[in-house]
């Protein structure tokens, strides 16, 4: 089982990949992406994040999981792709708006090119990144609760998710550490390729978010062990 999945995830992203690489049909998805970006990014997203999540299931399970509401997610997935290609169009713009009138140094050259990628890079993930990734994690959170027979209310699905731990890993490494180089190294490709290279990005940002969910809960019930550990030893 654990061979197959292997083999049919790999099949499905050698596929994704050899369509976007490829020159002939590189030239298709370029133009679809040129008129449709929106479409388009729902659907990179809602597969190739998919399949980012699945893979960190699989890492971390040392097997391949059937995940409960995963089209739902999917969606939610393509609604963040809609919404990443959105951000990559306006924040460059205001750096590069910044740049011209003197408010930032630009720089000649690639000088230039790599101080508005940095610019960029940080903003975006100073400024977005922090309500986005915790939109994301309310979602997923009322997602896996709604499937697993309950209706909670918002309130009850922003105190199950572990705030501490999720700053701690995806806002105070993944944004420094992770993020922002890979973004940096983003804006400086001209603007045709940022798009793929997003898409690709798109993988690690469901690895990364479903291993910090995965943690957490691992976390969670660390500490409920040391509990009862301590209460029986009171006893």
């Amino acid at each position: 089982m654990k061979r197959r999945g292997d083999f049919i995830w790999a099949s499905v992203l050698i596929i994704i990949s050899t369509f976007l690489i490829l020159p002939q049909t590189n030239k298709i998805y370029t133009y679809l992406n040129s008129i449709h970006p929106f479409i388009l990014a729902f659907l990179k997203f809602s597969i190739l994040a998919t399949m980012g999540e699945l893979l960190a299931l699989r890492i971390i399970s040392a097997r391949w999981v059937k995940t409960k509401g995963v089209f739902t997610k999917a969606i939610v997935w393509g609604i963040v792709g809609i919404t990443v290609v959105f951000m990559f169009m306006l924040f460059p713009l205001g750096i590069v708006g910044l740049v011209n009138k003197g408010v930032l140094y630009g720089g000649t050259g690639f000088g230039r090119t790599l101080l508005i990628g940095i610019y960029t890079s940080i903003v975006l993930n100073f400024a977005f990144a922090p309500v986005f990734m915790s939109v994301h994690r309310i979602s997923d959170t009322f997602i896996d609760m709604r499937v697993g027979g309950l209706k909670p209310k918002i309130g009850e699905v922003i105190e199950k998710i572990d705030w501490p731990a999720f700053i701690k890993f995806v806002m105070g490494k993944t944004i420094p550490f992770f993020w922002i180089p890979v973004h940096t190294i983003t804006f400086i490709l001209p603007e045709n390729y940022r798009v793929l290279f997003a898409a690709y990005l798109s993988i690690a940002l469901g690895i990364i978010l479903a291993y910090a969910k995965k943690k957490a809960v691992n976390s969670a019930r660390n500490s409920c062990r040391e509990l009862d550990h301590y209460s029986k030893k009171g006893q």
